[in-house]
């Protein structure tokens, strides 16, 4: 397996597992999420050449696209009560479903959390949905614990 930033030419296999993360939300909560595209194409290439915004791929031989880590950088510089600490944010990761369990995930997370490293990060996070309980167990098996927890009351 191979981890590489992604390429325009992934952009067909990108939206293959966005719409399975759609499915998982909407199944989970149903009542925040719809089916829907996520990015157009465009939106996609802007990403891709964005290096405050790195996607990362995991490849297999053929060079066919496993899963992604979409990342955002995020700074809080001269903030009044944050320290100017950089973090790299996970706004997305997927691994197909078909390939779950055989450490795709894994492999991405790792690499992620090396490049954060390599660019001085001080953190990596990411949100994950309570209605997720699989995806939170990975994240903990990866060495992810909460760093805040979001609440609501539906009215």
């Amino acid at each position: 397996m191979n981890i590489r930033r992604a390429e325009e030419k992934d952009i067909p296999r990108i939206h293959e597992l966005l719409l399975q993360v759609d499915m998982v939300h909407q199944k989970g909560r149903p009542d925040l999420f719809k089916i829907g595209r996520k990015y157009s194409d465009e939106e996609l290439i802007g990403i891709i050449h964005d290096d405050t915004r790195p996607i990362f791929v995991a490849c297999d031989e053929s060079d066919m696209v496993l899963g992604y880590a979409f990342c955002v950088l995020k700074q809080a510089i001269n903030n009044p009560i944050l320290t100017d600490i950089k973090t790299l944010y996970i706004d997305d990761l997927c691994v197909d479903e078909t390939l779950r369990g055989c450490h795709v995930g894994k492999t991405l997370y790792v690499h992620t959390k090396e490049y954060a490293k390599k660019i001085g990060c001080y953190n990596v996070t990411l949100n994950v949905w309570s209605c997720n309980p699989s995806a939170i167990a990975f994240y903990e098996s990866c060495g992810l614990v909460p760093q805040k927890i979001g609440m609501e009351e539906i009215l």
